[in-house]
């Protein structure tokens, strides 16, 4: 297939999921049943990140002129083999796209928290273009592969940069996401950023895991707006790390606040347990922006100068995890 069959292809795969055909929706209710964090309704919205912000022609059009690397027809494609995450549904689908419409061919191991919904789709597209059976196979073992794009943990990275290391290789770690709150948010801003913090139950490197506020900040009109994710309460696996994590707490004698869905801790960590929102003062801006700037364990910031309350979980199809442009990675090889 040349470039311009498989954004085509790749387009209708994108108005193949956005319409409820029967057997999409019990692919998407089996997903749920297979891990219980992925709820419906967050499927649904990271399907609908992905058709809005991903599939469109224009949109893939005008991502792939950015590279002038990647031709019509590719010649010389290259077997690359992709180690994908698990936290949110579809997740590793990105990194599946840039190696399809970059003519490259891909060796896929899912995680077993979230294979239901990428086996589908490539059997769609094999449906479709048998001739991508040969193309895009999936595999427990990934040998053999020229070059390598895997995404997990600190603990495996480590292992992944001991077996891919001598291979071109782009190796993700566990990253997290900030907010910087100067106490002058609107209610609209703030219940935006209720959604960077809850959304995939905070699941991912683009949800916000701690806030920095400035010295003084009152926290209950935060709390009250949060309150709009109190139906967290009846979804077990999340109560059951929240009475967890409160408990820890009440246990150790240390100050929190809640609001029955959220617990509220002030400390100097970045990432956060699920259920738990870490805050930190700050008072001079620059100094905090310089901070934030040289640490590496950050996805994004959101704030009034930073992402806009409510985006850090709707990624640009260019928005590359870790900042590393993995269409770039490919064009070079």
């Amino acid at each position: 297939m040349n470039l311009t069959q498989r954004i085509n292809l790749a387009v209708k795969l994108g108005e193949y999921m956005v319409i409820k055909h029967d057997y999409w929706q019990e692919i998407k209710e089996k997903a749920f049943l297979q891990n219980a964090w992925f709820q419906p309704e967050f499927i649904d919205l990271a399907v609908q990140n992905i058709t809005e912000r991903f599939l469109k022609k224009d949109i893939l059009q005008n991502w792939i002129a950015q590279y002038p690397g990647i031709k019509e027809n590719n010649e010389n494609s290259k077997w690359i083999g992709l180690v994908m995450a698990g936290n949110l549904p579809l997740v590793g689908f990105h990194d599946f796209l840039t190696v399809f419409i970059s003519g490259n061919k891909c060796l896929i191991k899912p995680s077993s928290k979230d294979e239901v919904l990428i086996n589908h789709l490539v059997e769609k597209l094999i449906e479709w273009e048998p001739s991508l059976a040969k193309e895009i196979q999936f595999s427990e073992m990934l040998k053999g592969c020229d070059a390598y794009i895997a995404t997990g943990s600190n603990n495996s990275a480590s292992h992944f940069k001991y077996y891919f290391g001598k291979y071109p290789s782009i190796i993700r770690q566990n990253r997290t996401s900030v907010a910087v709150l100067t106490g002058q948010e609107s209610d609209e801003e703030l219940s935006a950023l209720a959604n960077d913090v809850f959304l995939y139950f905070g699941l991912g490197c683009r949800n916000v895991t701690k806030i920095y506020v400035l010295e003084g900040y009152n926290f209950e009109k935060l709390l009250s707006v949060f309150n709009k994710y109190k139906y967290f309460s009846d979804i077990h696996k999340y109560k059951n790390n929240y009475d967890y994590n409160l408990a820890l707490h009440i246990l150790n004698n240390k100050f929190y606040m809640t609001n029955g869905v959220a617990i509220l801790i002030e400390d100097n960590h970045l990432f956060s347990p699920v259920s738990q929102l870490n805050y930190e003062f700050y008072k001079d801006t620059n100094l905090l922006n310089k901070q934030l700037m040289d640490n590496n364990d950050l996805q994004c910031v959101v704030g009034k100068d930073y992402i806009p309350f409510g985006q850090a979980q709707c990624p640009l199809i260019d928005e590359y995890a870790d900042g590393v442009d993995t269409m770039q990675f490919l064009e070079k090889l």
